[in-house]
């Protein structure tokens, strides 16, 4: 089969290529799919994207009529892919589940502890020889009520880690998970009550339809005063314009977060050169009680090798005229 791999980098590509052991024909180019490089995908039989790849209807057309049959996500989400659109012209689609959500999880921890206990802020004071402990004024996780908005995959395990650290846990999602629930003491709420009482809230959803800037201004206000939030979802889960005045405003004592609603095109690149024209997203990086980091909780050894593991049975069912277990209808990922 030949495979075209948009948005291919380095860090990625030698897992690829490793495991594909020249079963297929693969080309890695850096750029991203859209409506201008689809045209690129002619003569091939299947292309492999990212999660910051566009195959909306337009793009999927397109790849269609240049022959494309198949399409593979590195990523567990695909709000990126219109997949009853690839159904109904006859793309099939599979996608990357379960690569690692404890990568996930991990970085939300680490993204809570850094803001709750201004350490990169600590790191900048130090590294100018300033000593002082003025501004790095945190609190104990421990006692604290944490919010975990979705208890899939990689909410679960942050119920788990937040209940370690002796915190009370409260959830909201259409699902409730019975064995979190006796196993600790989980309390499933709806979604304004949990922002009521939340010390910190972490996002866990997919973006789709439904989540698709759930969080917005009135959401913002019924958090508690001073309440971190971390987002390792998707940016647009919520309304980033409400949130940077929210922010502005001091009602929140912090953002962390691993994604940015209008990423697309600045993330993944190296952009030292030529500067960001996203004035939302400079006033985000400026304010001191927001970190960011480039969607990079994914980025653990592991969890690339399990992703390249996942692309090339998705592309080895499909050459093989297998049924592939991963392969997308209308069912909604639960991150």
């Amino acid at each position: 089969m030949k495979v075209l791999v948009f948005s291919a980098k380095d860090f990625e590509i030698k897992n690829l290529e490793k495991l594909n052991a020249g079963r297929h024909k693969m080309v890695f180019v850096p750029e991203a799919l859209d409506s201008t490089t689809a045209v690129m995908a002619a003569g091939y039989d299947a292309v492999c994207i990212f999660s910051n790849d566009d195959a909306s209807l337009v793009v999927l057309e397109i790849l269609h009529d240049l022959g494309v049959k198949y399409i593979t996500l590195r990523s567990t989400g695909y709000n990126n892919i219109g997949v009853k659109s690839a159904k109904r012209i006859g793309l099939k689609v599979a996608y990357a589940p379960e690569y690692s959500p404890h990568a996930i999880a991990e970085h939300t921890i680490a993204l809570t502890l850094a803001l709750n206990r201004k350490l990169i802020q600590a790191n900048a004071q130090v590294k100018q020889y300033n000593f002082t402990l003025d501004n790095l004024m945190g609190f104990d996780l421990n006692g604290k009520t944490v919010g975990i908005f979705g208890t899939g995959r990689i909410g679960s395990i942050l119920v788990k880690i937040f209940h370690a650290f002796g915190c009370k846990v409260v959830a909201h999602d259409l699902h409730r998970n019975p064995y979190l629930e006796n196993h600790y003491d989980l309390e499933y709420l709806p979604l304004e009550k949990l922002c009521r009482l939340s010390d910190i809230i972490t996002i866990n959803v997919p973006l789709n339809y439904e989540t698709h800037h759930i969080l917005h201004e009135p959401m913002f206000l019924a958090m508690k005063e001073g309440a971190l939030l971390v987002n390792t979802a998707r940016g647009g889960i919520l309304k980033t314009e409400d949130l940077v005045e929210v922010l502005k405003g001091g009602h929140l004592g912090g953002y962390a977060t691993d994604v940015y609603e209008y990423e697309r095109g600045v993330f993944y690149k190296d952009n030292r050169k030529t500067g960001i024209t996203d004035d939302l997203l400079k006033q985000l990086i400026e304010m001191p009680n927001v970190i960011l980091t480039p969607h990079q909780a994914f980025a653990t050894k592991e969890a690339l090798l399990r992703i390249a593991e996942t692309t090339m049975y998705n592309l080895d069912c499909w050459e093989e005229g297998k049924i592939c277990k991963n392969e997308l209808g209308f069912e909604t990922v639960t991150l």
